[in-house]
C-alpha cells in the first residue's frame, strides 16, 4: 500500500527548501550548532516537524552528527560539510542532503556523489532491483576516479520509521531486491578520495538518540521525560539538546542519564570514515511508480 501522497510531496517541499537555504548558511564562522537550530526552525516555520535531527557532518564524519547544548564546534575554510535534513509531516517522511564544499579541490567529489544520485534515481521502478541502483552509483563514482563507501546504504522509508528494512546499496552487490510500487527510498551516494578505505567505523556518540522502551527507572523526573519523549518523537531520532531544553537544569541532566543508563534510550554512534579520508554526500528521497520514480525533495 503506498503512503499518503500529499503528506510525503509536502515532506519533500519542506526539505528540499531547508536544504537549499541552509547551503546558503554554511560558512566559515558560523556555529554548528547554530546551523542545526536553524534547520529544526525552517521545517518548523514551514509547516513540517523534524524527522531526526539535522546532521551537521564534517570531513571525515560521514554521518550522524548533531549538536548538543552549548556546542563549541565551528565551520572552519576548508571544511567538507554535509548538511542532511529530515522532515515528516504526520510521520510521512522526506530525508535529503548536499554537500557544501570550504576547499575547492574537493568539489569534484562531491559532484561525483551528486552525479551518481541522480543516475541511480534513473534506474529505480517498480521490478527493477536494489542492486542495479548500487552497481550505477558505484559506476560513476569510480568513473570519476573517487571510491563509494561500501557500508553505507540509502534505505526504505516508511511512516515514523527512517530505516524501514530495505536498502540501496552505493556499490555493486549480487543479490538485490525487487523495488516495488509506492515504496518510498532516501537514495544517498557517499563518496572519498581513491586513497580512502571506502567503509565507515563507529565513532563517539553522535548526540541523537532513539526511544528504545520502558525499562527499569525510578525518578519521577525520568518517568516524565520519557513520556515526553515518547509522545513528541515516537520511533524517531531526537537531539539530546531538544530533551534538555524542555527539562532544563540538573534534574534534566540527571532524568537524562538515567535513561541512558537504563538503556530506555540510546544514542546513535558518529560514522567516521575508517582511514579518516573526507567524505561527500547526496540524497534524495523518492516514491517508486511503474514508470520510474517521483522525487520529493527536488
Amino acid at each position: 500500500m503506498s503512503e499518503p501522497l500529499d503528506s510525503l510531496i509536502k515532506a519533500g517541499k519542506i526539505a528540499a527548501q531547508v536544504r537549499e537555504r541552509m547551503k546558503e548558511k554554511v560558512k566559515p564562522g558560523v556555529k554548528v550548532i547554530d546551523l542545526c537550530d536553524t534547520a529544526d526552525k525552517m521545517i518548523e516555520d514551514l509547516g513540517g516537524k523534524p524527522a531526526f535531527p539535522c546532521n551537521i557532518c564534517i570531513d571525515r564524519v560521514a554521518a550522524h552528527y548533531a549538536s548538543p547544548l552549548n556546542d563549541p564546534t565551528m565551520i572552519k575554510q576548508g571544511h567538507l560539510v554535509k548538511v542532511d535534513v529530515g522532515v515528516h509531516v504526520d510521520g510521512y517522511l522526506a530525508d535529503t542532503a548536499i554537500t557544501v564544499c570550504l576547499d575547492p579541490s574537493l568539489k569534484k567529489m562531491a559532484e561525483a556523489a551528486e552525479a551518481a544520485l541522480e543516475a541511480a534515481i534513473k534506474t529505480m521502478k517498480a521490478g527493477t532491483k536494489t542492486s542495479e541502483a548500487g552497481a550505477m552509483i558505484e559506476h560513476i563514482i569510480k568513473n570519476r576516479g573517487f571510491k563509494s563507501i561500501r557500508n553505507l546504504t540509502g534505505h526504505k522509508l516508511s511512516r515514523y520509521i527512517v530505516h524501514a528494512g530495505k536498502s540501496i546499496p552505493n556499490v555493486h552487490i549480487m543479490i538485490g531486491e525487487k523495488l516495488l510500487e509506492g515504496e518510498v527510498f532516501a537514495v544517498e551516494p557517499f563518496s572519498v578520495l581513491p586513497t580512502a578505505a571506502g567503509e565507515v567505523r563507529d565513532g563517539a556518540p553522535s548526540n541523537i538518540y532513539r526511544f528504545d522502551r520502558n525499562r527499569n527507572i525510578s525518578s519521577t523526573a525520568a518517568k516524565e521525560m520519557v513520556n515526553f519523549i515518547q509522545s513528541e518523537y515516537k520511533t524517531l531520532p531526537f537531539a539530546g539538546r531538544w530533551v534538555l531544553r524542555r527539562f532544563p537544569g540538573i534534574d534534566g541532566v540527571n532524568a537524562f542519564d538515567e535513561l541512558l543508563k537504563s538503556k530506555s534510550i540510546t544514542s546513535y554512534p558518529q560514522l567516521i570514515e575508517k582511514t579518516n579520508g573526507v567524505v561527500a554526500q547526496a540524497e534524495h528521497t523518492v516514491i517508486i511508480t511503474n514508470e520510474g520514480c517521483t522525487v520529493t525533495t527536488r
